[in-house]
């Protein structure tokens, strides 16, 4: 992973565009080829970036990210302040509570849970900024992405939230829904979910066990 903290303007151009003004920002380039634009506020969420395949070209002062689409990147230097790379190895992967593992192989064997005639598109559904646990395709054909917690609090919105964004601009799965799926949903995370477009789903654990009938309720 290379860091660099540099005072840039960034400038997207694609199938809209974007400008931000020339400030001091972070910019992430990683391994797989994803640039990243990181300001001191937004806790996790990047200003701007461009996921893989892409590639960078290096000029003095400006920097052109582009993907195969055509869309572009264009950061302008006026000051580097730090430039590192760093090896990071091997990735063993978010290892999750026996519940919230359960949770997500059962929702996955009753995927109908969420919907008639929903199926299963694949379970860890990869991204450039990691897996979503659940892809399906509701009744209707439409590409959904199921998010699965435990708890359902503020930071699974904005999880589920980075990845729609993500996975919204590839023309081959957009436009691209989200259910936010947790045995608990916090209030505080359910306005939040709701107001970003998201359905909200209360599992229980042991109707999907198969303990007691299968129900669920939407909320």
């Amino acid at each position: 992973m290379r860091l660099v903290i540099a005072r840039c303007q960034v400038d997207y151009v694609g199938r809209l565009t974007a400008h931000l003004p020339m400030a001091q920002r972070l910019l992430l380039i990683k391994a797989d080829g994803s640039v990243s634009i990181h300001s001191d506020d937004r806790a996790f969420k990047p200003l701007n970036w461009m996921s893989p395949p892409c590639w960078l070209i290096e000029d003095p002062d400006i920097w052109t990210v582009q993907n195969k689409a055509g869309e572009k990147l264009i950061i302008t230097l006026e000051e580097v302040m730090h430039d590192s790379k760093h090896e990071l190895g091997p990735e063993p992967g978010l290892q999750k509570d026996g519940v919230e593992a359960d949770l997500q192989k059962l929702l996955a064997e009753h995927v109908t849970t969420l919907g008639e005639g929903w199926t299963l598109v694949r379970r860890e559904f990869p991204t450039a900024i990691g897996p979503v646990d659940l892809m399906c395709r509701d009744s209707s054909g439409v590409s959904v992405a199921v998010e699965i917690k435990r708890r359902g609090e503020i930071d699974g919105v904005e999880q589920l939230t980075r990845y729609l964004e993500l996975l919204n601009r590839d023309p081959l799965l957009a436009p691209v829904q989200g259910v936010f799926a947790a045995q608990q949903i916090k209030p505080q995370a359910r306005v939040l979910a709701e107001d970003r477009g998201i359905r909200c789903v209360v599992l229980d654990y042991d109707a999907l066990r198969g303990i007691e009938p299968d129900e669920f309720r939407l909320f």
